[in-house]
């Protein structure tokens, strides 16, 4: 049995997507990257409707392949054809969007990496272990690419699997077009039309707009263009139409677009069509390969390509599966599908990427405990950088690469580990707020309009502590739910994850029901964080409240860590087995009881590095083992499952 659904082939590029909007290229002052190129778009559009898609292509030994194929791996799409070319440099599209009509883009691919694809890079096996290869058109434009995807699908024939084709036709991309004309979707070849032909009978399924059937067909007549497709191929046609939808042809073509078959449509409002027809493939072939009927794949195909036109950038558009279904039992609630915020929340939460199901978190995120360290012992403040690269060294010592671990650390005292903490593995949360405040107050480096957050890596959560209280005054829940709403909606706006942590017990009485009325609140004013930070309660009745309020309000959220609060072990190991009975409890971060000995002994100047090294890694261990611990004797006692 194929244990691939789908492997496409060919371009694979980095999109620098212009962040304004409106404007002309030339005036884009800042750009977002994303994975790009239609193959690339396809693989990992079908993998968040969960095929299991692979990509064959060719990137740079650089930094831009690199995150590609990271990328890739972490949308689930097997890389284990795309090869790293030493001598070539990844390519690069640079894109805009000027309005509805107008979306220009340059292609930089001048010897590019995925264009020295060749028939070496054509594993037999690999392709032979797929349901489907799926091509697009640009690579039929050079002799050795050509000779690439020609072995893949008939390797793909002679192994009884189907073969695909998104003409995916771009001029400039044929060399009948300048490097200024990208935009430009259609220029008549005779030469382009002859080679296209002379491919189209190993395809089952071919796919294209109106303008590339007619490149295909060698007619500006689409009636007459699918009508010469259809002499040189048997296979089924797909003539997508732009707002009128899509048809299907799989016998003869009629005498009307009309006449062939639809699927529901979805009239939406247009802000970028760059990616859509890869939006538009990757629900037709989740369609096709799960055996739906052809009005249902045009269904699942038009949702997809409405989602990518409503949205900025090209894969980072894609529904996920559990989206697509949200928005059917839905339907269109805002024709300007991005400006939904409750299917944008579906979108976030369903298609955010790692595994943090077991989170054993260090935190010395801490400044004002280890400034009051530091003046107790009379050394300067700049000694705590010092300490935290030592905190980071245990972590690491103690994760040894494993998944599951992560850590809590500051920009203000600690940005020597937190960078170098950057591509380790590591979970990374950052604080923001200041140490103590409340009402809630931020670090300087967020600015008064929390343009800080521009800085920020992708892998960096952001963290914030609010002394928050139900029984709070007015006033004081006012302004901190301010603040809080609008870090959260700056956290989204930059692509960053936000955890909230809340600590009622610090500013007033506590029942059963005090976090789960906080975690309340915070939903109502649409505060949607991605991980909860809570303190060690004391009873099942008031973990049960507060689990039972998050999967109510969010399903789809990553979960909830606990905190320490400076217990010592034997207290914390106490609320580690009550907190994880609780499958939404994905771990621990915890900070002072593993570092706050080690701080004062090192900071006095009565331990050196290794010995605190030494002892930060052995209380994290053990308090990671007792998790552990505790997570498996509740699986345990559920009958093993988690």
């Amino acid at each position: 049995m194929a244990s691939l659904d789908l492997i496409t082939i060919g371009r694979s590029s980095v999109d620098l997507y212009g962040a304004q909007v409106g404007g002309r290229l030339e005036d884009m002052a800042s750009f977002n990257k994303y994975i790009g190129g239609s193959p690339t778009n396809i693989a990992a559009g079908t993998a968040r409707l969960g095929l299991k898609s692979a990509l064959i292509t060719r990137v740079g030994d650089e930094h831009m392949g690199r995150f590609i194929r990271e990328q890739l791996v972490r949308e689930g799409v097997d890389v284990r054809g795309v090869k790293t070319d030493k001598e070539r440099l990844t390519a690069l599209v640079l894109l805009g969007i000027r309005d509805e009509h107008q979306f220009p883009l340059i292609f930089y691919r001048e010897n590019c990496a995925d264009m020295a694809l060749s028939e070496a890079d054509i594993d037999p096996d690999f392709i032979a272990e797929a349901r489907c290869v799926c091509a697009t058109g640009t690579h039929l434009s050079h002799p050795r690419t050509e000779q690439a995807v020609l072995k893949a699908l008939e390797i793909a024939r002679q192994s009884g699997g189907l073969t695909a084709l998104d003409i995916d036709y771009r001029p400039n991309l044929w060399g009948l077009a300048g490097h200024g004309d990208g935009e430009n979707r259609f220029v008549e070849s005779e030469k382009v039309t002859r080679k296209l032909q002379s491919t189209l009978h190993l395809f089952n399924l071919i796919v294209g707009t109106e303008e590339e059937f007619h490149i295909a067909g060698g007619s500006t007549d689409t009636i007459e263009a699918l009508r010469a497709v259809r002499q040189v191929s048997p296979a089924t046609l797909v003539c997508k139409r732009g707002p009128m939808g899509a048809v299907v042809f799989e016998d003869a073509i009629p005498d009307s677009l009309d006449e062939g078959q639809t699927g529901e449509g979805f009239p939406i409002e247009v802000f970028n069509v760059l990616g859509a027809g890869d939006g538009f493939m990757s629900g037709l072939l989740k369609g096709w390969l799960t055996g739906e009927d052809w009005p249902t794949s045009l269904k699942f195909a038009n949702a997809c390509g409405a989602f990518a036109v409503s949205r900025h950038g090209c894969t980072p558009a894609y529904p996920s599966w559990e989206e697509l279904q949200y928005f059917f039992k839905t339907g269109i609630r805002n024709k300007a599908l991005r400006k939904d915020e409750a299917l944008e929340q579906v979108h976030w939460s369903t298609n955010r990427k790692n595994d943090w199901s077991t989170m054993r978190v260090f935190a010395f995120d801490h400044r004002m405990q280890l400034e009051a360290m530091a003046r107790e012992t009379g050394v300067a403040d700049e000694k705590i950088g010092a300490f935290k690269n030592l905190c980071l060294d245990a972590a690491l010592k103690v994760s040894g690469g494993k998944a599951g671990y992560g850590l809590l650390c500051d920009s203000r005292l600690g940005r020597e580990a937190l960078y170098r903490a950057a591509g380790t593995g590591l979970w990374i949360g950052r604080p923001v707020e200041w140490p103590g405040s409340r009402p809630l107050t931020l670090e300087p480096e967020i600015g008064p309009d929390f343009g800080g957050l521009v800085e920020w890596p992708l892998e960096h959560v952001v963290k914030v502590l609010c002394f928050y209280h139900p029984d709070d005054s007015a006033e004081m829940k006012a302004e901190q739910e301010k603040t809080v709403q609008r870090l959260f909606h700056a956290a989204r706006r930059n692509r960053l994850e936000f955890l909230l942590e809340v600590i009622p017990s610090k500013v007033g009485a506590c029942d059963d029901e005090t976090v789960a009325k906080i975690i309340e609140r915070f939903y109502e004013i649409g505060v949607y964080p991605d991980w909860w930070k809570l303190e060690p309660m004391k009873t099942t009745a008031s973990w049960a409240n507060a689990c039972n309020t998050i999967e109510r309000n969010d399903p789809n959220t990553r979960g909830i860590v606990v905190l320490g609060l400076d217990a010592p072990q034997a207290e914390l190991e106490e609320s580690f087995q009550l907190a994880a009975g609780f499958d939404l409890v994905k771990g621990f971060a915890v900070g002072r009881t593993i570092f706050g000995d080690a701080a004062r002994k090192w900071l006095a100047g009565s331990i050196n590095d290794a010995q605190a090294v030494e002892d930060m890694a052995a209380r994290y261990q053990s308090l990671c083992a007792i998790w552990d611990a505790a997570r498996q004797k509740a699986v345990s006692a559920k009958g093993g499952k988690a």
